[in-house]
């Protein structure tokens, strides 16, 4: 069983930046996509980005795209989510997921695609 912990969240003024980390139980990180994903109030879960097994491949959603990046260090089974110029819709509870099964080490944008998640840490951004 994968545990992934999510921490570094917090409160916020807008256009202040944030990282949030999660870190993998398990030495199998280093060959397996990961992806963030976030949850307001009374909405559905949405996708924020996703990172490959080695950090070649990465893709994000249009809502955070060249505000926030994503990364990895497979040394420390830890990805990343660095997020800049914050907006009170950014506020979320973010969650880190990893990907199992044979198409593990490749991006993936739906949730359905994750087999393992993090609690989820909360962000909120005050205006």
């Amino acid at each position: 069983q994968v545990q992934l912990t999510e921490s570094g969240g917090g409160l916020v003024q807008v256009g202040d930046s944030l990282t949030l980390s999660c870190k993998s139980s398990r030495e199998s990180f280093g060959s397996k996509a990961m992806g963030w994903f976030r949850q307001a109030p009374g909405k559905e879960r949405e996708f924020v980005g996703t990172i490959s097994w080695n950090g070649d491949d990465i893709v994000y959603s249009d809502s955070v795209r060249d505000r926030f990046t994503i990364s990895r260090d497979n040394a420390k089974n830890t990805v990343y989510l660095q997020m800049s110029s914050l907006k009170p819709e950014d506020t979320a509870v973010y969650f880190c997921a990893q990907r199992g099964g044979a198409l593990a080490p490749n991006v993936a944008t739906a949730a359905r695609d994750y087999k393992y998640w993090g609690q989820g840490t909360q962000v909120a951004v005050s205006s």
